[in-house]
């Protein structure tokens, strides 16, 4: 449950790309000035650009503004963790990185993008949280997205048209998101919450990504305690919508109480859905996958 909450607040926008490596750093780009101050307000997160593994950002003059957000948050956006990686970095975090709040203020030379904004964020990290990190390659088990029918998608799944209507815009709030005909999120490369048929199901969707950034994003929302990996051999990038009713809602507001599961319409299962609405199953085989490790962390060091 902690996973695809935390997830959920990072997964708002994201692409197909590969992940920045803790080897990456280049010249160790870092921050001009920085600022970091606990928060124990208890208001919500705010944030001045998307801090999810995509790359949907406003160009904004090299500064960075965070409120509220847990160490987990900041890390996830320095090394672009999704949930493949994110269920093996989680358990190596003492409790206070998903609990303890912080502000980040900071501003750099420039204006820089948002892969160099990921890099000053590692460089802060390393500074402030004295986070140590390396890469092991490891043999994990993992679930394989295959196609039920070769050739064959289900009817909430298709490749991306090159003429279809696409906005990269950074969106100011939940309620900016457009849908196009199929219910497709109006904005391209990202990963997106839609409103749902029912209450206490859960709705995704997303335009013009990979299969593989479907099956990473998908592995932590989904809780099948195994990352998912693209073996449906679809070349390209595709549009996708898919609802499915979890085991364990999440509140729909924080400190809602969840609803027991039997105040809650039926609804397909999310191997049900993939296979209903994708026209993917999951086959179980083991993978080499890159996982970061982390060596060291302790609570952030004055300002």
């Amino acid at each position: 449950m902690m996973l695809r909450i935390l997830l959920a607040v990072t997964s708002a926008v994201g692409v197909a790309a590969m992940p920045l490596t803790a080897q990456e750093t280049g010249n160790k780009l870092a921050f001009e000035v920085a600022s970091v101050k606990p928060n124990k307000s208890g208001n919500p997160p705010t944030m001045n650009f998307p801090l999810g593994p995509g790359d949907v950002f406003n160009p904004n003059g090299g500064y960075f503004s965070a409120t509220s957000l847990p160490l987990v948050t900041y890390l996830f956006f320095a090394y672009r963790i999704m949930g493949n990686q994110a269920q093996y970095v989680l358990p190596q975090l003492p409790g206070w990185a998903s609990t303890d709040r912080f502000d980040i203020q900071a501003r750099a030379e420039g204006n820089p993008g948002k892969d160099e904004m990921r890099l000053m964020m590692r460089s802060l990290l390393a500074e402030r949280f004295k986070l140590a990190v390396h890469n092991e390659t490891r043999q994990v088990s993992a679930l394989a997205l295959v196609l039920v029918k070769p050739g064959n998608f289900g009817p909430h799944l298709q490749l991306h048209p090159s003429d279809a209507p696409c906005s990269l815009k950074q969106l100011e709030k939940a309620s900016d998101l457009r849908t196009i005909d199929g219910g497709f999120p109006a904005t391209c490369n990202g990963f997106f919450p839609l409103p749902t048929s029912e209450r206490g199901h859960v709705r995704y969707g997303s335009q013009n990504v990979s299969v593989g950034f479907i099956a990473d994003a998908m592995s932590g929302m989904a809780e099948l305690g195994r990352p998912l990996v693209d073996r449906t051999g679809i070349k390209g990038t595709v549009d996708f919508v898919l609802e499915w009713a979890p085991e364990r809602p999440i509140p729909a507001r924080p400190g809602d109480a969840a609803n027991s599961q039997s105040d809650l319409p039926a609804g397909p299962s999310f191997q049900e859905a993939l296979k209903e609405q994708l026209g993917l199953r999951l086959e179980s085989e083991k993978v080499p996958m890159d996982v970061l490790v982390i060596d060291h962390v302790e609570h952030p060091s004055e300002n």
